[in-house]
């Protein structure tokens, strides 16, 4: 459970100080909590892990952009001819790159499950 001290700590490492993100703040950090009991299959997260779960709720917060109405785009291919453009999302790749990129830290909590 994300308490009101790791929501505040949490907006000071992205820089934010005024109050009405609060609620976007604490989605991010229970997303990471989420990820984390998810992948290590564990119940809390542990406190060895309590920097990795502050940058990776940075990333979702930052990549996901909670609270915008529009969501980012990239072009993915540009013709000439008779001028055809194709946008793609970027959340996919963000998705797929994010448990990459805390896997080593993660790795060394997470416990075997047999289904």
């Amino acid at each position: 459970m994300v308490t009101p001290d790791q929501v505040k700590k949490e907006k000071a490492l992205l820089g934010i100080t005024e109050n009405e993100n609060d609620a976007l703040v604490q989605f991010a950090l229970e997303s990471a909590e989420e990820i984390i009991k998810n992948y290590c299959h564990i119940d809390g997260v542990p406190e060895g892990l309590n920097t990795t779960m502050y940058r990776m709720a940075a990333d979702i917060y930052r990549n996901e952009q909670f609270g915008q109405q529009g969501s980012i785009s990239r072009v993915t291919s540009i013709s000439e001819g008779d001028t055809t453009t194709s946008f793609g999302g970027m959340e996919s790749e963000f998705t797929k790159s994010l448990l990459k990129d805390y896997d080593m830290a993660l790795r060394q909590y997470r416990r075997v499950v047999f289904r």
